[in-house]
């Protein structure tokens, strides 16, 4: 019997997508992010000896490593597929050390789409691990090391405990400081303006024109003796129309998303933070189950500067404006947006993997959030290859005596992309949640980024900057329960889902959920839901029995998790 492959990813959800694509010759595994890292109790960094890195096993994930160690002596190749950045090669070369694997055993494979084509394409084409990405991922790491682990303290001791310094943070710090003095620096000036509305003579309609100038020559209104004077000047003067304009005038689409773009619109439309557009953006890049169609990868890779779009996407987008909205839509030659200079140019914009899984159509499988950020994301890209948008223009020019005063409107003549999207506009109709305080938002987010590895409270308190009893107060205030509790109810969620998955055992579950072991995680998975992990799972199964459709297994499931 010939043995089976083993392809490592990074998390369960994208390891159940692929593993469904992939077949019986293939073992999907999740490697749960970085194994391996700087120690936490000192720098790792041997500055004296080129900057050489100690890497050591993460706490907690000796299980995962040892259960991979097993599964990759076991087969014929293993695939490295975890994520097509710079991080993800890193995480590959770490395993490739971590494992022993030798050079034809190793093979590294990206998907910049979870679906079945890319996935079953990709894995007949590996390649080498990039060792330059993983030297810049390095670099990197060992400059955040150094930075952080020797000017933090600094601070700490000169200024205020909690405080940090960072590659990165240190020079935004002097950028909003250097934009703050700006501000502070600046000398108002006064200005006016002056409207008049003005209706025909019969009564019948009228318009708003602002002052323009004097003499034919622009003239700006500096206080209100000018303004008082320019209006004793017209008053009782008649206003005449002496030049009209009319023109048609075309807005262009904006590109698609990069990962800079889509955080910026998703918090101006959706009001989502940065850091859930990324989390709600990974999973629809992983994978969700779809009705009909099975698990299904959404999007594109969420972390990429480019802007560039494949044959096929740019393809299907034309075939599907072209059908829905008719030939007029498109414009008259296939858009394509250039890339900034010095961009990583490795993966495509974000758009949707496939243009014809609508939102509307796919809306019942996905939660409000998912929903709403799918909705953005294909909208976006399907208006980006549309046509312009057409304006009739009109632009008055008025004159009372002296004065001149000029008026412009403008009225939608053809809709173009903006039958599908229009950027900034907020969505009115959406619903929002009630606000939550900064600190406690930020807060619920890392601990559901990382609660696999946070060591508690205390840990959260300093990476958020403030002390334990306050943060305590707050969230407890908020939420109605303290942290250390929501942390707790987040790795037994965690926990449920690992168990719907038979081939984890109970202490590669602990450690993937950030419990110390399984006796202790049966202890807290009993207290919160009333059932050791070995009944819940049980009850789990059960719940898939025949006579349900596969949508009503799936709901059902859901209500334990």
């Amino acid at each position: 019997m010939a043995k089976k492959s083993l392809v490592i990813v990074e998390s369960p959800a994208k390891a159940k997508t692929i593993g469904k694509y992939l077949g019986s010759g293939y073992e999907v595994k999740a490697c749960m992010g970085h194994l391996r890292d700087l120690p936490k109790s000192k720098i790792g960094v041997d500055i004296e000896h080129d900057f050489e890195p100690d890497y050591k096993p993460i706490k907690g994930k000796e299980d995962i490593i040892s259960d991979l160690k097993k599964s990759a002596k076991n087969s014929e190749y293993v695939y490295l597929a975890t994520d097509p950045d710079r991080e993800g090669e890193a995480i590959s070369w770490h395993l490739k050390e971590l494992l022993n694997l030798p050079d034809d055993k190793a093979r590294r494979v990206t998907f910049n789409e979870i679906t079945k084509k890319v996935v079953t394409e990709s894995i007949q084409e590996p390649r080498d691990i990039d060792q330059k990405l993983v030297d810049a991922q390095q670099a990197r790491r060992i400059l955040d090391r150094i930075v952080g682990y020797q000017l933090s303290p600094l601070l700490w001791k000169k200024i205020r405990r909690g405080l940090s310094a960072g590659r990165v943070q240190s020079v935004a710090m002097r950028m909003v400081a250097e934009r703050e003095e700006e501000i502070r620096a600046f000398e108002a000036e006064e200005y006016w303006t002056l409207d008049v509305h003005l209706t025909n003579e019969d009564k019948t309609g009228g318009f708003t024109a602002r002052f323009y100038g004097q003499d034919g020559k622009k003239k700006e209104l500096k206080n209100e003796e000018e303004v008082d004077a320019v209006l004793a000047a017209v008053e009782g003067k008649p206003f005449t129309v002496e030049k009209v304009k009319r023109a048609d005038k075309q807005r262009s689409p904006s590109p698609p998303f990069t990962t800079s773009t889509l955080q910026q619109e998703a918090s101006r439309k959706l009001s989502m933070t940065p850091r859930r557009t990324m989390a709600i953006a990974q999973q629809l890049y992983e994978g969700i189950d779809i009705s009909g169609e099975g698990t299904v990868g959404l999007i594109t890779y969420m972390r990429t500067d480019s802007l560039r779009l494949s044959d096929e996407a740019l393809a299907a987008a034309k075939d599907f404006i072209q059908t829905r909205y008719g030939a007029e839509y498109y414009p008259p030659q296939t858009r394509h947006y250039k890339t900034k200079a010095g961009a990583q140019d490795a993966h495509e914009a974000i758009r949707p993997s496939d243009v014809t899984l609508t939102p509307e159509r796919i809306k019942g499988d996905l939660t409000s959030e998912q929903f709403r950020l799918y909705r953005l994301i294909w909208s976006r890209f399907l208006a980006c290859q549309m046509a312009n948008a057409v304006y009739d223009s009109v632009s008055v020019e008025l004159g009372a005596g002296a004065h001149s005063f000029r008026a412009s409107a403008s009225s939608l003549k053809f809709a173009g992309y903006t039958a599908v999207y229009e950027e900034s506009r907020d969505d009115e109709k959406e619903e929002k949640a009630p606000a939550l305080p900064p600190l406690v938002q930020e807060a619920m987010e890392d601990i559901r980024a990382n609660y696999a590895g946070l060591y508690g409270v205390e840990e959260l308190s300093e990476r958020l900057g403030v002390s334990k009893s306050h943060l305590v107060r707050m969230f407890t205030a908020a939420l109605g329960i303290p942290p250390g509790r929501y942390l707790t109810k987040v790795r037994v969620e965690a926990a449920m889902r690992l168990l719907l998955h038979r081939e984890y055992t109970l202490d590669v579950i602990a450690s993937l959920c950030g419990f110390s072991g399984a006796n202790y995680l049966c202890r807290v998975f009993k207290k919160e839901t009333g059932h050791s992990p070995a009944q819940w799972r049980a009850m789990a199964g059960q719940s898939l029995r025949p006579g349900l459709s596969p949508e009503e297994s799936q709901r059902e499931q859901e209500l334990y998790i």
